[in-house]
């Protein structure tokens, strides 16, 4: 692709295989564009960008408070970032981990009431944990059926399912007596509280184990994407549909256990999440938009499960600081903001990581190369 600007001609071209420093310095110099860019419109706004981004280190980093705050934060991030690595890995958009988390943390607690402290708490635990799962799995399979044998837009009914999941949990709290809603707050609904003995194990104050389930994944993952047949497949019907089903592959069924599993995914971090923080389903406290998060904190891990736990720990310790930001006087959207501005540069970045661009000059009327002002 070409665009002549008067006697220059701007000229597109594919990188074949990007040296080690362009692949060093596309991002870093994405993360630091995008702060650059943070604290020009905190000096448009009349802030202190210098003063903004030293409390959002202190507030998200240093200390145990800090620190723990931010990890309890990363943690679902960590499984909605897997579920878009997993299903974007093979070009399969999914961008219901929002619905799915959701679902996860119904099924959770609907599981975590019913068990009660009939059962052991590890055992309740593994239930609560597995009915996550399988909410999100079962979530996912409603838009990933019509996509592998329908051939349709997993984008649109992904999405749209976001909406059918907050529409359930707000109707189970806020528009019905259901077995999910305490009964003695009829004026202030709230969700009933499972067991104590239903709680995840705590390490250091709030932080929870989930944390580490979340380690252990992101470990399975990238083992089951590299070294198994199943990932393998992945990639190549990623790369190329039409190849992977003329050499025998079932793309329809790898579609749909790609999304289930995604879906897995983001269900279990709505499980751990109710079993680690919040202990009820309660529609104001979950965090919702952790799934739209993680499709950014995939992107900006450049869908690497590795990479993931750093960029979900950067992307928590934002939320972290936001409340400190409030008392400075500096509104704590810059967050939301500064996230965005990140996202679009490392999409940036990493176009330019696939592309350079050529400057040539084009040739005078009479064949001679225009003058170089």
């Amino acid at each position: 692709m070409s665009l002549s600007l008067g006697p220059r001609r701007l000229t597109v071209e594919s990188r074949q295989v990007p040296s080690r420093l362009v692949r060093f310095l596309a991002p870093t110099f994405s993360v630091a564009l995008a702060f650059v860019i943070g604290a020009l419109i905190l000096l448009a706004t009349g802030q202190d960008p210098v003063l903004a981004y030293t409390e959002m280190i202190r507030k998200g980093f240093v200390g145990r408070l800090a620190i723990t705050g931010t990890l309890i934060i990363a943690t679902p991030l960590i499984f909605t970032g897997l579920a878009a690595v997993v299903s974007f890995r093979m070009k399969v958009w999914n961008i219901g981990a929002e619905g799915q988390f959701i679902l996860g943390a119904v099924a959770s607690s609907g599981v975590g009431l019913w068990v009660g402290d009939q059962v052991g708490g590890p055992a309740g635990i593994v239930l609560m944990l597995v009915a996550g799962a399988l909410a999100g799995a079962l979530f996912a399979a409603l838009a990933a059926l019509p996509r592998a044998y329908l051939n349709t837009d997993e984008v649109i009914s992904t999405l749209m399912l976001n909406f059918v999941a907050l529409g359930i949990m707000n109707y189970l709290i806020f528009s019905s007596f259901s077995f999910w809603r305490d009964p003695g707050r009829a004026t202030f609904p709230v969700g009933k509280f499972v067991e104590d003995v239903l709680f995840l194990p705590r390490m250091v104050g709030r932080l929870h184990v989930g944390l580490i389930i979340a380690l252990a994944f992101t470990v399975i993952i990238w083992w089951a994407l590299r070294y198994t047949k199943w990932g393998f497949e992945v990639m190549v019907t990623g790369d190329s549909p039409r190849a992977a089903l003329y050499s025998g592959m079932r793309v329809d069924r790898k579609i749909l256990s790609v999304l289930m599993v995604s879906g897995a995914l983001a269900g279990l971090g709505g499980g751990i999440e109710v079993g680690g923080v919040l202990h009820n389903l309660d529609p104001r406290a979950l965090s919702l938009g952790v799934g739209f998060t993680g499709i950014v904190v995939a992107a900006l891990a450049r869908l690497s499960p590795f990479g993931v736990i750093p960029v979900a720990i950067l992307v928590a310790s934002f939320s972290n600081a936001a409340p400190g930001l409030q008392v400075l006087g500096i509104p704590s959207e810059i967050v939301i903001l500064l996230e965005g501005i990140l996202f679009l540069c490392i999409v940036a970045g990493e176009w330019f990581l696939r592309n350079s661009i050529r400057v040539e000059r084009t040739a005078g009327p009479a064949g001679a190369e225009a003058p170089v002002s």
